[in-house]
């Protein structure tokens, strides 16, 4: 009950945090890239109340991204609440695909922007204002690298790779250690060029890991022999209340579902 409390103050801070910034809103300056950069998310019904929160916080950040799509399914287009679509005059695109589940938050933009540099987001959470900036630091720092806000470590043993629950979370490690994966709900900066052609293979995501596309998108990184770092910077996770209440990492949590799509991806493309 405590922890829940907690969890209610931090995000009703945030939310006033949130309304200063989008009331003061100013342009930002260019992100200084030398190739375009694109905010990248999805998400559906369930989430569409507090959605608009996420968006404000992605379209107040410290440095301007080049785009913010937001990716939906067609079927999900009548659902879209008005606070969402006035945002496109604020900037954002919103752009409709076949439902890929959690993969429209990356594969369609990766298809139409092959060349850009992409940040992934989550729909339901509260984004710093400098957010954007420190991975785009980071990434100057580390070039080709794969760069998160959040990073585990895939632990393994002389059996393979152990279950996801003994992985140790949240670390900080920024070496070339094959390992570190990184994972997407605090954002994920993809450099352009940094997968594996196959990364766009519909078929064999969705049959492979159609509910982890973290996994997936580790998988491809590993195989184009590019490596997963953390950002360096360190913050919490704020969910906007009532979001959690349907999610992927509940749902694989309780039915060892990345242990399953794990295992899949072990099995197709051996270990990472």
């Amino acid at each position: 009950m405590i922890k829940k409390l907690r969890r209610r103050l931090r995000a009703l801070w945030c939310r006033l945090k949130l309304a200063l910034r989008w009331r003061f809103r100013r342009p930002a300056p260019a992100h200084g890239r030398n190739r375009e950069l694109v905010v990248s998310l999805t998400s559906y019904p369930k989430r569409f109340s507090s959605l608009h929160l996420t968006l404000r916080s992605l379209l107040t950040q410290s440095v301007r991204p080049d785009r913010v799509i937001l990716w939906l399914a067609e079927a999900d287009r009548s659902a879209l609440p008005a606070a969402v679509e006035a945002l496109q005059q604020e900037g954002l695109e919103i752009r409709y695909c076949d439902d890929l589940r959690s993969f429209k938050k990356i594969i369609p933009t990766l298809s139409s922007f092959p060349e850009a540099d992409i940040v992934t987001a989550d729909d339901d959470l509260y984004y710093w204002s400098d957010w954007l900036k420190e991975l785009v630091v980071a990434a100057e720092r580390f070039p080709g690298k794969v760069v998160a806000h959040r990073l585990h470590k895939v632990a393994c043993d002389g059996h393979g790779i152990r279950s996801y629950r003994e992985w140790p979370k949240n670390i900080s490690d920024q070496t070339e250690d094959p390992r570190n994966f990184a994972t997407g709900c605090l954002g994920v900066f993809y450099p352009a060029g940094c997968f594996h052609p196959d990364v766009l293979d519909r078929d064999a995501f969705m049959r492979l890991c159609p509910e982890a596309d973290d996994v997936w998108l580790y998988w491809m990184v590993r195989r184009n022999g590019r490596f997963e770092v953390h950002s360096g910077t360190r913050h919490g996770q704020v969910n906007w209340p009532g979001s959690q209440q349907v999610s992927l990492w509940k749902r694989n949590r309780h039915r060892h579902g990345n242990d399953a799509q794990i295992q899949a991806m072990v099995e197709t493309y051996g270990r990472p």
